[in-house]
């Protein structure tokens, strides 16, 4: 069963550096609802490809959900990046892409929170949708620390000027350049988080920086509920499976590496003889059945019994299907995004999830 796709028309495109832009699309009138989205999300599209047909890339969402702008992503161009490099060359108003609903959980639990936001270089993408979107529908403080190589590498420079002078007590936005500063260290990354231990965390950017940073927090004790990085791997397989042209496809966005390896992959052999007892939450409604074989993959199990459970490449190589065990247990067959903290947290990807107890309650928000 392959995820509903949509073509979106682009409305306007915006140069926002030398090498990064911002496309906005229309969202279709007859499915306003399947492109509502809570910041921090991200869009899978598909790219042309004279050599696979389509180039499935995942890019953030830069806009807010609610102040009455339209589904925006930033993106900006990587060496050898194939997409990235098409869109900025290529896409004009009015041209149409083929694109997912919005995914992901790198999103704030609560708007009203005080907010620590580490972005580096094009991870300010989903930190932008955060902020407009906190300082927007939210009653908390924002401190944005944004690295780039250099000044004419800052996206957003002008916007976060204008946010910052428009909300001068709720947010303060600390430009760190390499070429004036040199790459920040871990002891000025610490004297820098010191004053808000208190704030809940989020980080996107080059692996190394992430990884840098995020140790810097666990140094400081920061709790995992307070602790979030943004993970994308590299999709090994096809999300878009209604094209039949489409051939596997690599993602431009590299995968993080905190240090922890994810669990390999194991046997599809199932450890219950019998069926299984399953209570799932998802977008408010309760979901009970009495009958999932242990055999079968939640994800497959949820579609199985009409339930549109939220997923993307199928392969368990994104964090779109991503649950949360209540009780109960699941063993994951597939594993390339979750490290060893989301595993203890509880986290799990639903399309790679099969049973071990005989009761699990899982929650999709």
């Amino acid at each position: 069963m392959d995820i509903e796709s949509f073509l979106l028309t682009v409305v306007d495109v915006i140069d926002e550096t030398a090498d990064a832009r911002s496309v906005s699309f229309e969202v279709p009138a007859d499915a306003p609802e399947k492109f509502v989205y809570k910041p921090g999300q991200f869009l899978t599209v598909a790219v042309p490809s004279d050599q696979t047909g389509i180039a499935a890339r995942c890019y953030s969402l830069s806009s807010s959900p609610h102040d009455g702008g339209p589904l925006t992503v930033t993106v900006k161009r990587t060496v050898e990046g194939y997409a990235s490099n098409w869109i900025c060359d290529n896409l004009k108003v009015g041209d149409t892409l083929r694109v997912l609903p919005p995914s992901g959980i790198f999103t704030p639990a609560s708007i009203d929170a005080d907010l620590l936001l580490f972005a580096g270089g094009s991870g300010v993408t989903p930190i932008m949708s955060i902020t407009r979107t906190a300082l927007d529908q939210g009653t908390g403080k924002i401190v944005v620390f944004y690295a780039n190589r250099d000044e004419k590498s800052v996206i957003f420079a002008q916007e976060f000027t204008r946010l910052a002078a428009e909300n001068p007590e709720r947010l303060q936005v600390v430009h760190w350049l390499e070429s004036v500063q040199g790459i920040p260290s871990p002891e000025q990354i610490k004297a820098f988080v010191e004053p808000y231990l208190d704030y809940n965390s989020f980080v996107c950017g080059p692996a190394p920086y992430m990884k840098m940073v995020t140790t810097v927090l666990r140094e400081l004790e920061f709790p995992r509920e307070r602790r979030h990085q943004e993970k994308f791997v590299s999709l090994g397989g096809n999300p878009f499976g209604d094209i039949e042209e489409l051939s596997l496809a690599e993602s431009e966005i590299a995968q993080s590496d905190d240090g922890n390896d994810p669990e390999d992959a194991v046997s599809d052999e199932p450890t219950l003889a019998g069926p299984v007892k399953l209570e799932v939450e998802l977008d408010g409604e309760s979901h009970t059945f009495d009958d999932w074989d242990p055999k079968v993959r939640l994800l497959d199990f949820l579609e199985g019994k009409g339930v549109k459970a939220p997923y993307s490449c199928r392969e368990g190589e994104c964090s779109a299907c991503a649950i949360r065990l209540i009780e109960g247990d699941v063993r994951m067959l597939h594993n390339d995004v979750l490290d060893s903290e989301d595993l203890a947290d509880g986290i799990r990807l639903g399309c790679q999830s099969v049973p071990t107890t005989d009761t699990v309650r899982v929650t999709y928000s």
